[in-house]
């Protein structure tokens, strides 16, 4: 079976939206997209996610962003690993339109996106991954469809913008498996699912 990785670029106040460029998702009126640049130093932030097997689980905003960017970066570029296997990973898209998904292997999740992941887990597969994609990964944590959280937190407070976490996420409990702090201060952490809420009480009996 397939497992379903949620990897994400998040903020102190837990927004996720437009970590990449000024121009990547202006929506609700968010100036500060780019936040992560000033930032970045390590090539492999990820700590080899994308070095094994992957299929890629995308909404279609970051779908198009993605396809109009990896495609053109060269073999030979500094970023020219990731786009190779960008470029060679099947991916999976939550699109209404799907005859226009020109990006090579790529194919639409359907009318019942949770369903039809829920559908890929059960397949023998390499692991899903997801990048950006703030609206589907909101209806993948309320459906409890998430294995591990793959969170690169970067020491900035946004105050708006799209968050991590809504409303509709589900109770979950989970184990912190590894984490570590780049040289520019961004904190990598993985998170692997492990069962349910668990509650007590400090007061006395």
């Amino acid at each position: 079976m397939s497992r379903l990785i949620a990897a994400v670029m998040v903020s102190l106040d837990g927004v996720m939206q437009a970590p990449g460029g000024p121009d990547e998702d202006t929506s609700g009126g968010f100036a500060h997209g780019g936040w992560v640049w000033p930032y970045a130093g390590e090539d492999e932030a990820m700590d080899g996610l994308f070095a094994q097997p992957f299929a890629l689980l995308l909404g279609r905003r970051t779908y198009d962003i993605f396809a109009g960017y990896w495609p053109q970066v060269p073999s030979d570029a500094p970023h020219g690993g990731i786009a190779d296997a960008f470029n060679g990973a099947t991916k999976y898209v939550a699109t209404h339109h799907p005859d226009t998904l020109a990006w090579q292997h790529s194919h639409a999740l359907g009318a019942d996106v949770v369903s039809a992941v829920r559908a890929l887990k059960h397949r023998d597969g390499p692991d899903l991954v997801t990048q950006g994609s703030s609206d589907l990964l909101h209806q993948l944590l309320a459906s409890d469809v998430v294995d591990e959280l793959r969170l690169l937190t970067y020491p900035v407070l946004l105050g708006r913008g799209k968050r991590l976490f809504d409303d509709r996420t589900q109770a979950a409990s989970f184990r912190l498996a590894a984490s570590r702090t780049t040289k520019t201060g961004v904190t990598v952490s993985r998170y692997l699912r492990n069962g349910d809420v668990r509650t007590g009480s400090f007061a006395n009996d």
